[in-house]
């Protein structure tokens, strides 16, 4: 469903192309953001119960580091159905091309 709401939202409605490429499992150790933004979060709430959104969103907010970060995040309220599936004539219809390494998670979008 996420690569037909792409094609829907960002695609047809703006023109844009849209890239997306994943992380293979086991390769977050590799993600640069992944390091950089979530293991200063971590210290920043160290020994702090996250016991609700707000003190999770406090926390997270408050992080920042000398050499710059800062983070922004706000808290999405929106209900998402679950289970959601995209028809087979949805996906048919993508004008989408498969990257040579990792098809399945690398693909860029077009509009049509």
């Amino acid at each position: 469903m996420r690569k037909v709401k792409l094609q829907e939202i960002l695609c047809e409605r703006y023109g844009l192309n849209v890239t997306v490429c994943h992380y293979p499992p086991g390769a977050s150790k590799r993600n640069p953001i992944e390091h950089r933004l979530f293991s200063e979060i971590s210290k920043n709430w160290r020994g702090t119960p996250l016991t609700d959104y707000e003190t999770v969103l406090k926390y997270t907010l408050r992080t920042k580091t000398k050499t710059g970060l800062k983070v922004n995040a706000s808290l999405v309220e929106k209900h998402y159905e679950k289970g959601l599936k995209a028809s087979k004539e949805n996906l048919e219809n993508l004008n989408i091309e498969r990257h040579d390494i990792n098809p399945s998670w690398n693909y860029t979008l077009y509009p049509n």
